[in-house]
């Protein structure tokens, strides 16, 4: 294996790639990174069993890279990214030599590395489905950042790790929750869907892969199987496990009626809760109190150790109900941080009863934050 690669383009493609390295591997393949170069194009694989990337860069252009003898080699990972960053030098040479040393060259520097052969490598099956689906990759970031921060991190609750995706015809229903709060985000496709599916992927693996996807009208392509997702966008393909098991039924969660509905400005509400949180500390689980006098809203908190704060703010109400309820702090802010509109609804159901949170600009996000007694 022979080229010569801009240096700008190949970063970008390590880059990439090596969001699937990872440093606890016990495989020490798979601390590399396979190379695979043909007359057409270089293909780059790094995989932690958990996630394989895949990104390829088209040999049609001489100014990007030029191919002068094809081969495949596996690269240490850490290695290859540090010496490509810190290289000042616009175009950068990748030679093998005696099958399994690697030179990296420019006209001032070399650097000789020791490879690993590509037949070493684990066989990864990046097939695509017959059927998949398909969402602009804009919309797959908005839905990851709209429910992934809910998920749970508790390990003993493997299946509540990851965001759940319902698929049920042409609508998607994707849904995150750690048993204290829930986000729902609801998505109508373009295409109807001809099976049904119901799968959990691992929420950090999703927020990984909208990293390395622009903010665009792009379309990703989502090939579900049986144990795992592909996800298929311009040059990368990008696939995750899955969690097995039977994802918990949030639907039942969600109240059906509510005894008032409050409207206010966001940025307003999320200012106020951030300020009265000052003065809660992590052991008292950040807990504030909300409750209406009227069209004023009073938020407070207090602790025995630090002191007490109160503070006001103008509602509207479409009942005449004064309420009180309390709640985490830190859930609320999440929440609330979730939307990307100017006011937001809360549903206040009942003291112990879960809040729920919508925008009357966007019905296809909910958020649900549970009530904490004081009492």
């Amino acid at each position: 294996m022979k080229f010569t690669i801009k240096k700008e383009i190949l970063m970008e493609a390590l880059n990439k790639v090596s969001k699937a390295i990872s440093s606890k591997n016990v495989i020490p393949v798979l601390a590399g990174i396979k190379f695979n170069l043909t007359k057409k194009r270089l293909t780059l694989t790094a995989s932690d069993n958990d996630i394989t990337i895949q990104t390829f860069i088209d040999c049609d252009n001489e100014d990007i890279i030029t191919v002068k003898e094809e081969g495949s080699i596996i690269i240490q990972g850490k290695y290859i990214l540090d010496i490509v960053r810190k290289l000042p030098d616009k175009y950068i040479n990748i030679e093998v030599v005696d099958e399994l040393k690697i030179l990296v060259y420019t006209e001032k520097s070399e650097f000789n590395l020791n490879g690993i052969s590509e037949s070493e490598y684990p066989n990864i099956d990046l097939g695509e489905s017959k059927n998949h689906i398909e969402l602009s990759a804009s919309l797959l970031k908005e839905i990851v950042n709209q429910t992934a921060f809910a998920t749970s991190i508790d390990e003993n609750k493997a299946i509540l790790n990851g965001i759940n995706f319902n698929l049920i015809g042409d609508i998607l229903e994707c849904n995150a929750t750690d048993s204290y709060r829930l986000s729902r985000k609801v998505i109508k496709l373009d295409k109807i869907s001809k099976e049904n599916q119901n799968i959990v992927i691992p929420s950090r693996n999703l927020v990984e892969f909208t990293k390395i996807i622009d903010d665009s009208t792009d379309i990703v392509e989502i090939h579900i199987f049986n144990n795992k997702i592909l996800f298929k966008y311009q040059n990368i393909l990008f696939q995750s496990r899955l969690i097995n098991g039977t994802y918990p039924n949030t639907s039942n969660l969600l109240p059906k009626e509510h005894l008032v509905k409050i409207h206010f400005n966001i940025n307003e509400f999320y200012d106020v809760v951030d300020r009265v949180s000052i003065l809660t500390s992590d052991k008292d689980k950040n807990i504030v109190t909300l409750e209406t006098d009227g069209n004023n809203l009073i938020m407070k908190s207090s602790s025995a150790e630090i002191g007490r704060v109160e503070e006001k703010m103008v509602i509207t109400k479409d009942q005449d109900i004064d309420v009180k309820v309390s709640f985490s702090s830190k859930y609320m802010m999440d929440a609330l941080r979730s939307f990307n509109k100017e006011t937001v609804e809360l549903y206040f159901v009942g003291e112990i009863k879960p809040i729920l949170l919508k925008s009357d600009e966007d019905d296809s996000l909910t958020q649900l934050v549970l009530p904490i007694r004081t009492y």
